[in-house]
């Protein structure tokens, strides 16, 4: 009998499921090959439908019968061999579930041991016919692994092997060629930035020549074995650019795959991403982070069709991405998440500003940079102004993988590239902080919570005075930005109290910073809107720290408290060794809360006597967590666009354009919005989703403060 795994959408075209089998087995050995586990792929792949070949599938393949578990039969097949594959076999559409427990589970437990008891039991395997396939040889083809941590590691990777081959062979048969691929290769990306660096080789200025030195360090050591490296440049220094050529020499000289980079703020990811399709060619870089959508309809181009693809599985050239989306992949159980992953083996991952990984997660991010370097083959580099110690953690998880810088700093390094001065203040009252404030025509001013943004503007001159905060929708803070930017231009007052927003990646330039007391790294960041491009003598740009005589918000503490430390003595914020105490200080002051949710240990020792925790884990792990929830705004264009929506019904197209009229809110203060008529929900509009709403009552934005939150006031509520 000839069992059937796909029927083409016309109908005409049949595949064999030994066709699907064979064809995802080649796939799935050529990824699963960068990091020597090739025969275990091909097992998977070999294995992964024979479920298939039962008289119930080709009932529902062929007649539109019952849905059937045709996976639980090659994972039993598959299991006599290799159980890590098993699981991957398991859940290839599923998800990765938990292991469980071989001697404890039930048949009726959610678990791989559960489903392999009732699959069993119920004689899946005895009911398939022939495939038609050949096994390989008996064979564990497991590579050593070490631990439990290793072992979750080494499966999540076979899996997105697995469901990566599974869906291209299904694609390929179903729609032929799709527009994969066509990208140019590492050799002829580097021969282009080459070319885009060649003019800097003839700097004119003392500031140019040592940028020159950073980015001729960073080639030269793309040599250099795979492993973990830093790159420790100060502000201004061309990091971007000098961590890309590491990259594409390094990629170039070790055949490796890919250059990914990793960005903490979406705010950054773009200007970035942009940087890169100037140097190396818009269809060679792959921008994909939660506000990037693509049109897959019928009449998309052949490049966003391309593009849209490669957010599947990032099999361009390089991929530019948040870490959010990075981690939170690494860590998920489900093939739309984990598809992607088999491709950051054998690459080279670069973290831009990795000090502003959350504490709070700070072990699992670490445990998965290393296990790209010592399990996958990658190279990692930690690339930031101001460098976190991470190497002890990265000792404890890549013992084989020293950490090396690519730049070595010295303090004469960062003195050349010295913008600023910084004046400890000690505390000052609201009061005395706006005194300060309005007696300079051109200030920024940075606080750490939207309460005490809205009480230092209110006591500022109005004319010329700026508020910003995270509850003015994008168009209108990015309008603001623009005359801010005018003004500072034109030599006009501009004096500008903001949330930390205004920090990572906005373009302003002020003479003068003021800076709340709060996690160095911060206070850094705010440094670099003062004298931003050099024009004015760093003697006379001056950044002011400051406390206030309200205690921060809870969610400061400790990074206050590790800066109060690290700066005692009147220590310079801006020297190599101060940020070095403060984030030793900061993980002194934090202690075991760097794996809040007990990631790594959860694989470690399992979780109540059950190994390899995928499913338990996938559920836990955020690494930003998701408490708040959307508010549009018919603000501006808004109101034009959420008409649409109401009348139309939503697009991913209409969803990103209406991101830049939303305000994100937490949930006590989106229910005392409805409870006040203040929202339409999903119930009035069915467009809508469970987290989101539209204000209906405009009285509420105010475009000084933003969205209100006390709606029967009408007074902000701002943390």
């Amino acid at each position: 009998m000839v069992y059937y795994a796909h029927i083409s959408a016309d109908g005409q075209r049949r595949q064999t499921v030994a066709e699907h089998l064979e064809g995802t087995a080649t796939l799935c050995w050529e990824f699963a090959a960068d990091f020597d586990a090739g025969e275990s792929g091909e097992l998977a792949g070999l294995t992964h439908d024979h479920g298939k070949c039962t008289e119930g599938f080709q009932n529902r393949l062929l007649r539109g019968g019952p849905r059937v578990d045709h996976a639980t039969a090659g994972a039993l097949l598959c299991d006599k061999q290799n159980p890590f594959a098993a699981i991957c076999v398991a859940g290839h559409h599923t998800g990765l579930p938990d292991f469980g427990n071989r001697k404890v589970d039930r048949p009726s437990d959610n678990t791989f041991c559960g489903k392999m008891k009732r699959g069993a039991e119920q004689h899946y395997l005895e009911q398939c016919g022939d495939s038609g396939v050949k096994l390989p040889p008996l064979s564990r083809s497991v590579p050593p692994i070490k631990s439990n941590l290793q072992a979750s590691f080494w499966t999540r990777m076979l899996y997105s092997c697995l469901v990566d081959a599974d869906f291209l062979d299904t694609e390929a048969f179903m729609n032929g060629d799709r527009g994969r691929g066509g990208y140019d290769d590492m050799e002829t990306l580097l021969t282009r930035l080459e070319a885009h660096i060649a003019p800097w080789r003839d700097p004119k200025t003392e500031l140019n020549r040592l940028r020159c030195e950073i980015l001729n360090t960073c080639l030269e050591s793309g040599s250099k074995p795979k492993g973990v490296y830093t790159l420790t440049v100060p502000t201004g220094g061309g990091k971007t650019v000098a961590s890309l050529a590491f990259a594409l020499r390094h990629v170039v000289a070790h055949g490796m795959r890919r250059v990914v980079y990793v960005i903490p703020y979406t705010s950054i990811i773009e200007q970035n991403a942009q940087v890169f399709r100037d140097i190396l060619g818009d269809g060679n870089v792959l921008e994909h982070h939660a506000n990037v959508t693509f049109d897959l309809s019928d009449g998309a181009s052949p490049e966003e069709t391309r593009r849209a693809l490669a957010t599947e599985n990032w099999d361009m050239p390089v991929v530019v991405t948040t870490a959010v989306q990075l981690f939170e992949s690494i860590y998920a159980n489900r093939s739309s998440k984990c598809r992607k992953l088999h491709n950051l083996a054998n690459s080279v991952i670069i973290f831009d500003e990795a000090q502003m990984l959350p504490l709070v997660h700070l072990k699992p991010c670490t445990a998965a940079m290393a296990s790209l370097t010592e399990q996958f083959h990658s190279t990692v580099v930690l690339c930031t102004a101001t460098q976190p110690s991470l190497d002890d953690l990265l000792r404890d998880y890549a013992p084989s993988c020293p950490v090396t810088e690519l730049c070595p700093q010295t303090a004469a390094l960062y003195d050349k590239f010295r913008r600023v001065c910084f004046r400890q203040a000690g505390t000052l009252t609201d009061e005395a902080l706006a005194e300060e404030l309005s007696g300079q025509e051109q200030v920024l001013c940075i606080v750490n919570s939207r309460k005490a943004a809205q009480t230092v503007f209110a006591r500022l001159p109005r004319e010329g005075s700026f508020h910003l905060s995270t509850l003015m929708v994008p168009a209108q803070r990015q309008a603001l930005l623009r005359e801010i930017r005018q003004r500072l231009k034109d030599g006009l007052p501009c004096r500008v109290v903001s949330t930390s927003l205004i920090e990572a990646g906005v373009d302003v330039d002020f003479p003068a910073v003021y800076r709340e007391l709060a996690g160095l790294d911060s206070v850094l960041q705010a440094a670099g809107r003062c004298n931003r491009e050099g024009n004015r003598p760093a003697d006379e740009s001056i950044v002011t720290v400051f406390e206030r005589t309200e205690l921060p918000p809870l969610l400061f503490r400790t990074a206050v408290g590790a800066a109060r430390e690290a700066l005692s003595g009147d220590r310079n914020p801006g020297a190599p060794e101060t940020m070095d105490r403060y984030f030793r200080s900061l993980r002194d002051l934090t202690g075991t809360a760097i794996d809040k949710q007990g990631v790594v240990d959860a694989f470690e020792r399992g979780i109540a006597g059950c190994g390899l925790p995928f499913r338990t884990v996938a559920e836990k792990f955020h690494l930003i967590d998701q408490n708040t929830r959307t508010v549009y705004v018919p603000f501006g264009n808004g109101k034009a666009l959420l008409e649409q929506l109401q009348t139309q019904g939503g697009t991913r197209a209409l969803y990103r354009k209406l991101g830049r009229y939303a305000v994100s809110v937490y949930d006590q203060h989106f229910q005392a919005l409805y409870a006040a008529g203040a929202l339409l929900t999903a119930k009035d509009i069915p467009a809508l989703d469970s987290d989101s709403a539209i204000l209906n009552d405009m009285t509420l934005y105010n475009e000084t403060m933003g969205l209100s939150l006390e709606p029967e006031t009408g007074k902000a509520e701002f943390i």
